[in-house]
């Protein structure tokens, strides 16, 4: 095994050069692919309503096709999903990613094409691989196998030849042999849909394989990790996989967890790295040991436009190309993909932390924010304070959501926070206040707002039981990995049902 690791160390490395190489050019590298995507698709059904043809450069592209949500697409990938093909891209496609994206009960069917699977998303897994091994020389992952949590695989039935699953049970099923001969469980456990079964299964048959790395979401992974212990009879990971160092996550922020997973994994040269993949499309991966910070990945078959948030509800907001980003601006992202997804907003929000290499930080959804004050508090702000009140007062997150309280009478509003804790605070009315205090420091309208409790008062903050929010996901039939608690919303929908389910318990 340690040839092989040796190996397939050095075919990582290789790789390095042309990662290199979009970091020199990235403009460059951009308007090639914008060209690249338009005359492949200038003879789809898309491609002929707007005139693919004619269009010669970037202007032209966004005079002629308008922004799209997952709902302006709809009724092409719905003939999609019903087998016809050449609609938004002109390769078959007969894979579909199912995104919830957030709680909501309409699941979006994401197009993925061969060129998507190939050149974007397993092209992310090896960059990840190779970023990894270029930052540790003595890396011994090869030697070992890969624990993957991925999603439920389902056969999609309005068309025999067109299957559906969450992003990673897609990846998961068209793995190639090189790479499922690394991986573990075993596809019969890894693609099964009852996600209690799943981890129970998980736990048993991988305790006792050599696990050198571990990719997954931290709220899943934490559930599996507790499972294993118990089984196992040890105090923690290290014990059991004694060959574990490294631990691949994204689709949430990492930092809540990063304390138990401290307890579940104590070890120094534990390394943590973070990527940005969603079911549209790979974004991002952390390129710095010492910087959480993600390179955005310029070659992967998707052209890049950024809107300011500031503009998100003008009727035809500008974009701007890669080359106009300024640093520490909030912008929506959107996206053209090699899977037919043309200027498409995906509903995240990011920050360029850097110009040389284009480097960028996730600051949110453009859909989960709390604005009922004109407070426009976003998940970056929530995370900071949460961070600091956690860190003042030996406290641990599991999960939380917030939403706003409205007025009612004389009263002011304010923001009513669930929080489900790991390790509670050693002083909670201190955690309350420095969880406002931060949201004041590091959001001048929520300050503004909170200016002698006029507008705001201060948060109202309940402690969920254990398993709460497990609980509510489980009620509405979204337990998996793909499901993510709703960190913050602009309606009392989520807060009220999970109150309902704490008042019974």
């Amino acid at each position: 095994m340690t040839i092989v690791n040796s190996f397939l160390n050095w075919i990582m490395k290789k790789r390095m050069h042309q990662i290199e190489l979009f970091m020199k050019y990235p403009n460059e590298v951009q308007e090639e692919w914008l060209n690249t995507l338009i005359n492949s698709a200038e003879n789809t059904e898309w491609g002929k309503l707007y005139d693919y043809k004619s269009i010669e450069n970037e202007r032209q592209f966004k005079e002629r096709v308008p922004l799209q949500s997952y709902d302006t697409l709809k009724p092409f990938i719905e003939k999609m999903l019903k087998g016809e093909q050449n609609i938004l891209w002109p390769s078959e496609i007969k894979w579909f990613a199912k995104s919830s994206g957030t709680t909501s009960d309409r699941s979006k069917f994401i197009p993925v094409s061969e060129e998507a699977l190939e050149e974007c998303h397993f092209k992310g897994g090896k960059d990840m691989l190779a970023i990894y091994c270029n930052n540790r020389p003595d890396a011994k992952m090869f030697t070992g196998k890969s624990l993957v949590l991925g999603g439920s695989h389902q056969i999609n039935q309005l068309s025999p030849d067109s299957f559906y699953g969450d992003l990673s049970a897609v990846i998961i099923k068209n793995l190639p042999i090189w790479a499922e001969m690394m991986r573990t469980p075993d596809m019969s456990i890894a693609l099964m849909d009852n996600y209690e079964e799943k981890i129970e299964k998980m736990a048993r048959a991988t305790m006792d394989v050599n696990v050198t790395n571990i990719a997954g979401v931290p709220t899943w992974t934490i559930v599996l990790a507790k499972r294993v212990l118990e089984l196992t009879g040890k105090n923690n990971l290290m014990e059991v996989w004694p060959n574990l160092e490294l631990y691949v996550h994204g689709a949430v922020n990492f930092e809540p967890y990063q304390e138990q997973f401290k307890m579940l994994i104590p070890n120094e040269q534990m390394f943590y790295l973070e990527t940005y993949n969603a079911s549209e499309g790979f974004f991002g991966i952390q390129d710095q040991s010492e910087d959480k910070d993600l390179l955005l990945m310029l070659d992967y078959g998707i052209y890049y436009e950024f809107l300011p948030m500031e503009h998100f509800d003008e009727e035809n907001p500008k974009t701007l190309s890669l080359s106009e980003v300024e640093l520490n601006k909030n912008y929506a992202i959107i996206i053209s993909t090699n899977a037919g997804l043309w200027r498409y907003v995906i509903g995240d929000t990011v920050k360029f932390t850097s110009l040389d290499p284009y480097r960028i930080k996730i600051t949110g959804r453009t859909k989960h924010f709390i604005n009922a004050f004109g407070e426009e508090v976003i998940i970056d702000n929530a995370e900071k304070a949460l961070t600091k009140a956690c860190a003042e007062t030996n406290a641990i997150i599991k999960d939380y959501t917030a939403c706003p309280i409205y007025f009612q009478g004389n009263e002011a509003g304010g923001h009513e926070w669930i929080i489900e804790f790991e390790k509670k605070p050693n002083e909670f009315n201190r955690f309350v206040d420095i969880l406002d205090n931060t949201l004041r420091e590091v959001n001048s309208d929520y300050d503004a707002k909170r200016f002698k409790d006029m507008a705001l008062r201060r948060p109202t903050v309940h402690i969920a039981p254990d398993n709460t929010f497990y609980k509510w996901l489980k009620q509405k039939g979204k337990l998996g990995g793909q499901h993510k608690v709703p960190r913050l919303a602009n309606n009392r929908t989520y807060v009220d049902e999970i109150l309902q389910i704490i008042q019974s318990s």
